[in-house]
C-alpha cells in the first residue's frame, strides 16, 4: 500500500495558490520533502493530516482519505511541527504523557511510552525539568518524542533541524535516521536543505511554488559520474603530478583527487600503478556520485519536473 497518494491536490487562499495540482504516489521509507520557504511544504503536510481542507483534489495517507478521515489519520501518524509549541511550565515527561493520553493510551502505558521515547531522543536524564529552560535542540527533541508517543506508522517532520547549530543538526539527522531504521517507521521530512535530505532519506519529493518539480529514489537521482574519487594518506600533490604527466585530468581536493574518465579500465589501472610507484597508502578509490545540489543547479540535466514515485 502506498504511503501517500494525492491527485490534483490544490489549495488556494485569497491571494495565493499554495498547492497547484499536486499528484504524488509515495512508497514507504524515509522521504525528503524539499522546497524553498513558501513552496507549499507545510500546507501539504497539514492537508495530509486532515488539519486543512484542500480546495480541489484528493489525498490519502496509509489508505485513509485525509479530508473525510482526518481523525483516523492522526491516530496512526505522528507530527513534529516547525513552530515552537511547548508549554514552558511543564516537564517533558508530563507533556509527552499528556500527548500519549490524548491519543487514547491508558495512563500506565502512557507513562511507560513517555520514558521510552524520551530515552530514545536523548532526554531521559532531563525529563523532569521544565521545558522553558530547555535549549533549542532539547525542545526539538521533545517535539520528536511527542510525535512518537502513540507509536505511529508514519511521521511528518516539518523542518526538524530548524534553529539548530551545525552539531545540533547533525545530532537531529542521526536521530531521524535511527528512528526510521530502529523503529521501522516511515518518515516524511520537510526541509529546504538538499544536503540534509541526501544524508538521511531514501526518496525525494521536490515542490516549488506549489507544483511538483521532481520525485524519485535518491539512489537513482544521484547516479554515478565518470569521475574517480581517489584518497591517499599523504602526497596527493605528487600523485596528481604523476597522473597529469600520464595525460589524465586531475583535480586535487586536500587528500583526495578527482580523476576524469573513471569509466575506463585504463584510467583505473594508471591510478593503481602510480600509487604503487610512489608507495602511497591508498585509502579509497570509487566512482563519485552526483549530489542533489548538483542535480538541481540551473542547467543541470533533468532539472525539469519528473514523475515517478519516491
Amino acid at each position: 500500500m502506498p504511503l501517500i497518494e494525492t491527485n490534483g491536490l490544490t489549495k488556494r487562499y485569497s491571494r495565493v495558490t499554495a498547492l497547484d495540482g499536486l499528484t504524488l504516489d509515495v512508497e514507504p521509507g524515509i522521504i525528503g520533502l524539499v522546497g524553498p520557504n513558501g513552496a507549499g511544504k507545510s500546507t501539504l503536510i497539514k492537508i495530509l493530516l486532515g488539519l486543512v481542507d484542500a480546495t480541489t483534489g484528493t489525498a490519502e495517507v496509509l489508505g485513509l482519505d485525509a479530508a473525510r478521515e482526518g481523525l483516523r489519520v492522526r491516530e496512526v501518524v505522528g507530527y513534529m511541527p516547525e513552530h515552537d509549541c511547548l508549554p514552558p511550565d511543564q516537564s517533558a515527561t508530563n507533556f509527552v504523557i499528556h500527548m500519549a493520553r490524548m491519543s487514547g493510551i491508558p495512563p500506565s502505558a502512557a507513562r511507560e511510552r513517555a520514558s521510552e521515547v524520551l530515552r530514545h531522543v536523548g532526554l531521559f536524564e532531563e525529563r523532569y525539568r521544565h521545558m522553558g529552560g530547555y535549549s533549542t535542540g532539547m525542545k526539538q527533541r521533545v517535539k520528536l518524542a511527542q510525535a512518537l508517543a502513540h507509536d505511529p506508522q508514519l511521521l511528518f517532520l516539518d523542518e526538524p533541524t530548524n534553529g539548530l547549530d551545525p552539531q545540533g543538526r547533525d545530532e537531529m539527522l542521526d536521530l531521524v535516521e535511527r528512528t526510521g531504521h530502529e523503529f521501522g517507521i516511515s518518515i516524511v521530512m520537510s526541509s529546504h536543505l538538499l544536503s540534509e535530505i541526501e544524508r538521511v532519506c531514501d526518496g525525494l519529493i521536490v515542490i516549488d511554488d506549489g507544483k511538483l518539480m521532481r520525485t524519485g529514489r535518491i539512489a537513482e537521482l544521484t547516479d554515478e559520474t565518470a569521475v574517480l574519487a581517489v584518497e591517499v594518506e599523504w602526497d596527493a600533490d605528487r600523485l596528481a603530478d604523476m597522473l597529469t604527466e600520464r595525460g589524465l585530468e586531475v583535480q586535487v581536493l586536500g587528500r583526495e583527487l578527482e580523476v576524469a574518465g573513471g569509466g575506463s579500465d585504463g584510467v583505473h589501472d594508471a591510478i593503481l600503478d602510480a600509487v604503487v610507484t610512489l608507495n602511497l597508502p591508498l585509502v579509497r578509490m570509487e566512482r563519485r556520485r552526483r549530489t542533489l545540489e548538483e542535480l538541481f543547479q540551473p542547467g543541470a540535466d533533468g532539472a525539469e519536473a519528473s514523475n515517478g514515485a519516491g
